[in-house]
This record gives C-alpha cells, structure tokens and sequence, in this order.
C-alpha cells in the first residue's frame, strides 16, 4: 500500500530528508568489494572495528595521528576462557599496544617518519605505510621502505594474527634484521575459572638472521598473540595460512545471498553486513553460540539478538555454522520449558552453564517463538521444525496466558530492559506474538498437525491484531500512529514494529511520525522523541517496515542515507548497537537486522512453508532491476530471485543455476505466492 503525505508533512521533509551527496563518505568501494581510505589531509582521525573467529574476537581501535603516523590498540576476547564472576561478560579480555614495527632495524636504525597512504577493510584490516630510518640519510641515501599491515582474526584457533609486507621502495640495497621476540603473560589464578590463563604475543622473524632486500624486493614476517588455559599447549600458528582462510571465508559469505541493484553503496553495505552477521559465531563446550560481541556478550543467547534478530535470517544465508549457531540456540532455551509456565530466561550465558533474567520478562517468549517459527519455515527440514515445534507451542502458550483484559501481551519490560519506559504491556511483544501466530499456523499446516491448530492460532492472531488496534492505536504528537504502551504521550521508535509484521492500517501516520524532525536524525531513530539515545536496530526495523508498507522511495532515501554514513562515513563499515550506551559498537545481529530490510522489506519475502514464501517485490522507481543471488532458504538447492521493470509491469523471474524456472508478471505493490 502507499501512504498519503500530508502538505504540512511534505514540508518538513524537504528540510529533514538527509542527502546523501551531503553524508561524509571517507571511504570508497573497489572493484573488488572492499573499501579503501586514501589518507589525505583529514587527519587525525580514530576508529574502531570488531572481527571474530570461532575462539576469539578483536575490537581494533585504529587510526592515523596529526603527524602521519599509524595508531593501534588491540582489545583481544577470549570468550570460552571464563573469569570469575562467571557471569554475562565473563570472557578474558585483555588491551595490546604492542608496536612490533618498532623492533625492526634497517641498516642498523629503527623506522621513522611514517606516513599512512591508505587502509583497506574487507573482512581483514589493512595498511599501507611508508617509512624511513631517520632525518639524515645515509652515505647510500635515505632507506626508504613500504610497509603493508594486515590483521585478522585466526578461524579456527584463539589466535589474532598479524601480516607484515615490507618492501624496497629505494634505489639502494637495504639491510632488515626482525628479531624473534616473545611476551609472556599470566593472569591470576584466583581470577580465572580454570585457574590462570597465559597469554603469548610474538614476533616471528623470517628464516635468516639478515635479509639484505634489493630494490623492489619484499620480506614477510609474522605476530600473533594468543591465550589458552593452564591444561592447554599454545597453538602452532601458521599465520600465512589463517590469513588464506579468513579471506576464504569472506569469500564464502560474498558468494552467496547476493544482492545486487543499480545502487553500489547498498550492494557493498549489504554484503559487508554478512561479514559481520555470521563471524560472531563461538565454539563455546554448550555448541556453536552466536554472540552479539561488543566487548561484553560472548558465549551466551539472548531471546532477542539471536532468536529475534538474526535465527530467522540465517537459512537465507545458507551458512551451515549459523543454521548449527539458530538451532543450538533453540535447543538450549527449549531446557527452560516448565509445566508452571515460568519465565524462560532472558539469556543463557557462560557457554550454557548459567542464566540471566535481570529486567524479569522482556517478552523473551514471544521473541523466541516469532523466531523459531520463521527459522523453521525458511530453513524447510522437517526434522528440525518437529524438533522445535514444541518450544513453539510452549511460547505461544506462555504469552496467551499473558493475555490482560485489553487483550494484548503483558511483560515485565521489553529488549531495552527498563533504559526507557515500557508500561505493563508493550507493543512490541504483542506484534511479535501476533506474527509468530501466523508462522506457527503455517508451520502447523507444514507438518500435517491436524487442522483445528492452524485455525486456532489464526483465530488468535485476528484477536490480537484487533487488540493491537484497540488498545495500542492512538494520536501521539498529533501522528495517527502508536502509543508504545498505555498511558505514552512521547513518539517511541518502536512504533514501527508493526509494518514489520504486516499490520498497515497506521503505516501513513507512522510512516510520517517516524521520518518526522521529532524522531529522524543523521544517526537515524530516536529511541525516544526529545533525547538523544539511538539503537541502530529500531531504525533497521523501521527501514524493513517502511520498504513492506509500500512507501519505497521515502524508504530507499534513508536507507540509502544510512548506509552510506554506516559503510563509508566515520565509523564503518557495519551497523551499530547504540549511542551513547556502548560508544557505537559493532554488535553482530543488527547487520542480520540491516539484511532482513532487503530480504524482507524490499523483496517482501514471508516464509508460508517448507518451499512456498510469500512474495512482494518494492523495486523502487529509479531502479531497472534487483536481484537476491543464491539464496539458501526453502530447501537445500539455493536459487536466485530477480526483478525488472518491464513498462508499468514487474516481472519477476526464480532461477536456479542461472536457468529460470518460475516467471510472473505483476504489478507494482502486488503480492505473490511462490511454490519452489
């Protein structure tokens, strides 16, 4: 459906729509996908970025100073070494501003003088430098090198890496002596839940005591810095081989759920957002644990970020950690099923052993089955989806059972967990109890249940979407939109919520009241009108429902606005938590959030089955063409969707193996069922 725009409404668009030429754009896209900063005179600047591999994450704080030179500090997390308090951020994590360039000689003086020439991100950080030895040349000439840094998180061991490239960049043979070094560092044995952790750095010289480079010549050397317990051995680190299979798994991810439009800066956020959305991943001892990251939330769950947010989007990705990472996730909040309908945790952390429940229920019921119902549906394998139908059955049955004579979902507090206020029922847990009705009636229907469960959750859906009406539809701030709960006067981000789950008979209202001054900033959503908090995931809610409500040209101006500041602005390249709580931090599952607006905002894909989906393409008008390349969902064959503009018309063409299968015609808003 499209949206009407009031006069009053079109006016205060014209000042408040962001441009996009106007968005600061530090970096650029190459030919290659990644993104590079050629550093002029803007400088100083400082930023920071989180990489992870299956036993170690790394927030690098990085930047270029006043003078030219290189900034870095590495703040290293070794999620399965637990410190005590075992509790939710009880992962070691330690600071290193080990400088190993400063070891190095050349002909017998250390490196000066540096100047940064540019930094590359692709999955892997990478600098190039140029250095010399000092203010006076010597009798051959001043020793003038390039040097390239790369870093990176190993895969598969609890091992951050570091790739040094030094080259001749002058016209005299230089001579490079790198030392052997190693820094060996124990952590209290009172502090560490198996007793005390050691941590090694090293710099691993090149074979040869000398290495005497000719002109144009290169020499490569290592570091890494690991952590194990006591009854473990360090790692064997072959660092040129963890950086092959860090690019390798980029690589992976870039290849499939591709997207691709007329519009480079969304194609590359898009495929950056899958980098971020599927590292996160821990071999913790409770199975693959998807973690939100961010310096605090590692081998844990949470009802939110993991079965909310990012479970339902994985069988699109067709990445097989991240379907083990949903259904582990699944199973460990399915232990927490009672006969007395108690609260399910909030979290499970500490690799499974313990729980968390400190802001009571956040609707965490509702949360896990809208997710586990849509996992199921997209991830089409029959086994899984009888495994978790009762977890589905259990959180329905909790939340009807929540039901208050106003007929909506009441909750302790919601995901913000009491930062801003959320009355005894909100609007978010009933929208999402509303949706996960309806996967579940598909999804009973999928498993041959017999009929009457279907058409009571349906029955129970259409209650709810009236209740939601009802008792959360009103006049706020003079919008015909939502009150967030009962007795909300002041506009709430959170109002987008229901376009994300299909209920439109607010969306202009909302549409308006969410682009309007009182919400909208560069930073995209308030999270409440007159502050200054924004979480990036309300606005990534708010895009995918704007996209799914037909307002495609409002939507693809923010989106476009947004990912522009996000991919290549000042602190890129994924989606953010929040500011100021956790200084923008890079949290795993609100670049799934950043996905699904494509998935299912500008494609308008809803799983109805094991293989059918509903579709509602949004090809905005200055677009020919969109396309969403091998995707993983609906069985084990993954295919290829693509839309184009054929006179008024769209057509929209299924394919597999670059061999179409399934042609429709239709037009623009029209909604489709597709039977793979």
């Amino acid at each position: 459906m499209k949206t009407q725009l009031s006069f009053l409404y079109v006016l205060a668009i014209a000042f408040s729509t962001p441009n996009v030429l106007n968005a600061q754009q530090r970096w650029q896209i190459d030919a290659d996908g990644s993104i590079r900063w050629e550093v002029g005179i803007d400088i100083p600047h400082y930023d920071h970025i989180e990489m992870s591999g299956q036993y170690l994450s790394a927030v690098l704080r990085y930047g270029v100073n006043a003078d030219g030179s290189f900034s870095l500090e590495r703040s290293l997390v070794w999620p399965m070494l637990r410190t005590i308090p075992n509790n939710t951020h009880a992962s070691l994590m330690r600071r290193f501003g080990i400088d190993f360039v400063s070891q190095l000689q050349v002909n017998g003086r250390s490196l000066t003088r540096e100047t940064v020439h540019s930094m590359r991100l692709n999955g892997l950080l990478t600098v190039v430098s140029e250095l010399g030895t000092g203010d006076r040349p010597t009798d051959k000439g001043p020793a003038l090198v390039e040097l390239t840094r790369t870093y990176f998180p190993a895969m598969d061991q609890p091992v951050f890496c570091e790739r040094y490239a030094i080259k001749n960049i002058s016209d005299h043979t230089l001579e490079l002596v790198v030392p052997t070094q190693q820094a060996v560092y124990h952590t209290d044995p009172a502090k560490g839940v198996s007793g005390s952790y050691t941590l090694l750095a090293q710099l691993h010289a090149p074979p040869g005591e000398v290495q005497h480079l000719k002109p144009g010549e290169v020499c490569y050397f290592d570091a890494a810095i690991q952590a194990y317990s006591g009854h473990q051995a360090a790692a064997t680190v072959d660092v040129a081989a963890a950086g092959q299979a860090r690019t390798a798994f980029v690589d992976q991810l870039w290849s499939k759920l591709v997207f691709d439009s007329p519009d480079e800066t969304l194609n590359t956020a898009f495929a950056f957002a899958k980098i971020r959305a599927a590292e996160s991943i821990f071999k913790t001892k409770g199975g693959y644990m998807h973690g939100p990251g961010g310096e605090s939330y590692y081998a844990a769950i949470w009802a939110n970020d993991q079965a909310e947010y990012i479970n339902p989007f994985f069988p699109f990705l067709h990445y097989d950690i991240g379907n083990a990472s949903a259904l582990n996730a699944f199973r460990h909040f399915a232990r927490f099923m009672n006969p007395e309908y108690k609260p399910i945790p909030s979290s499970i952390i500490a690799e499974g052993d313990d729980t968390w429940g400190g802001a009571g229920d956040r609707g965490d019921a509702a949360m896990i089955a809208y997710g586990a119902a849509r996992y199921a549906l997209a991830r089409a394998d029959r086994e899984e989806a009888e495994e978790l139908w009762p977890l589905i059955e259990w959180c329905l049955e909790f939340s009807r059972r929540k039901i208050n004579d106003h007929g909506v979902v009441e909750s302790d507090s919601d995901e913000l967990e009491g930062r801003f206020p959320a009355g005894d029922a909100n609007l978010c847990t009933s929208s999402l109890y509303y949706d996960a009705l309806l996967s579940a009636a598909y999804l009973a229907e999928e498993l041959q249940l017999p009929r009457r469960a279907a058409n009571d959750y349906r029955r129970q859906a259409k209650r709810m979407r009236a209740a939601i009406e009802q008792h959360f539809g009103a006049t706020v701030e003079g919008f015909e939109t939502y009150r967030y709960y009962e007795g909300n006067d002041v506009l709430r981000s959170w109002i987008c919520i229901p376009l994300t789950v299909g209920i439109y008979n607010r969306a202009p209202g909302t549409i308006d009241a969410l682009f309007s001054p009182r919400l909208w900033t560069n930073d995209g959503l308030l999270t409440q009108a007159g502050t200054e908090t924004f979480w990036d995931r309300s606005t990534l809610y708010a895009l995918r429902g704007v996209f799914a409500a037909g307002e495609i040209e409002k939507a693809l101006a923010y989106l476009q606005h947004y990912s522009a500041t996000r991919l290549r602005g000042e602190h890129v390249p994924y989606p953010i938590e929040a500011w100021p709580e956790g200084s923008q931090r890079h949290l795993s599952a609100e670049s799934a959030l950043f996905c699904r607006i494509f998935i299912e905002g500008i494609f308008g894909i809803r799983p109805t089955g094991f293989q059918r989906f509903s579709m509602t393409p949004q090809l905005p008008e200055g677009w020919d063409h969109m396309e969403l390349k091998q995707v993983g969902a609906f069985g084990e064959q993954a295919f290829d969707i693509r839309v184009e503009r054929q006179g008024t018309q769209l057509t929209t063409t299924l394919l597999r193996g670059g061999t179409p299968f399934k042609t429709y015609t239709l037009q623009p808003g029209e909604t489709i069922e597709v039977a793979l």
